[in-house]
């Protein structure tokens, strides 16, 4: 069987990604945290992707392929140590794929990278700029890993390479900011906004990502889920209760506390929770066949399992 190793392996996605993929691959991982029992099968490597110990794990496993799901994707420590992180880290990763010849790669983006604007079209699709920066500048990594990675894709394609950009994520295992936003008793929104949002429950991510490494996927690609509701739908369908702020409240009182780590979203996630950013995943359908498992009513209630 063909090996992947995967970053990011303890977290909820990574297991549950591993787990999908033991029946058809072999596996192994890392991770900066680590995995108390994992499967036997599973070699496992406690380590920092900047490091020269993770080189040398990809130097004695020889993966086939590389799924990238090791980023800091939280606001919790120094935005210096996130940035160096994501970026140089994956730039490692790259540059030791085509030295040990790694056949394929696929990079866990996300939608977000597109930016909350209300100019946005309803469907935003792959060939859309990643203008995230211009008003959430906490997650210019992001958008660089992205752009990292799709420079990469034309530069080496003799190497299978897939950037995927998900939609919302929701599970019980889920850790996100989105996931942790919609967790709380009463969800703080923005009064007078209502946007429409797209989730995905978590292991639908699991079976696209895989579906992208088993065929072999080599693109640029925005991967959705069963439909999209309004804000306030997920809110209630999630167990949680709107409260609506006045912006001109809500956004001061944001930077403060959040400068003073009393709350995980930077001012620029506000945005978020104004104008829609709705992808189109039709190129990622046409090219896997993929459809989602699960349907929006079993993706909110994995959330509210895991409350």
């Amino acid at each position: 069987m063909e090996k992947v190793l995967i970053t990011g392996i303890a977290g909820g996605q990574g297991r549950l990604l591993a787990s999908r993929l033991m029946a058809n691959f072999t596996v192994c991982g890392v991770d900066w945290t680590p995995w108390p029992n994992p499967p036997d099968e599973i070699s496992v490597y406690t380590l920092d992707l900047r490091k020269r110990r993770f080189e040398d794990v990809v130097r004695t496993e020889r993966p086939d392929a590389v799924v990238h799901l090791g980023m800091i994707r939280h606001f919790k420590g120094d935005p210096k140590r996130r940035h160096d992180v994501n970026v140089r880290g994956t730039k490692q990763l790259l540059d030791h794929a085509v030295e040990y010849g790694v056949q394929k790669i696929v990079v866990v983006s996300s939608g977000y990278v597109y930016g909350a604007f209300p100019e946005n079209p309803f469907y935003l699709d792959e060939e859309h700029p990643l203008s995230a920066s211009r008003s959430y500048p906490e997650i210019r990594d992001l958008v660089e890993v992205d752009s990292l990675a799709a420079a990469f894709l034309w530069k080496y394609p003799h190497i299978r390479t897939a950037v995927l950009r998900p939609v919302n994520v929701l599970g019980a295992s889920v850790r996100t900011m989105i996931a942790n936003y919609l967790r709380r008793e009463r969800v703080p929104t923005v009064l007078g906004f209502d946007p429409m949002m797209q989730f995905l429950h978590e292991s639908d991510i699991a079976e696209a990502i895989a579906q992208a490494l088993e065929q072999g996927l080599q693109g640029v690609f925005n991967v959705v889920g069963p439909g999209q509701v309004p804000l306030h739908t997920a809110i209630r369908e999630t167990g949680g209760q709107a409260t609506p702020i006045l912006e001109p409240l809500f956004r001061p009182a944001i930077r403060m506390l959040f400068g003073a780590g009393v709350v995980p979203w930077p001012p620029g996630a506000l945005d978020y929770l104004k104008f829609p950013v709705t992808l189109s995943g039709e190129r990622f359908a046409e090219a896997t066949g993929f459809q989602p498992l699960f349907g929006l009513a079993e993706t909110f209630a994995s959330l509210r399992a895991g409350r």
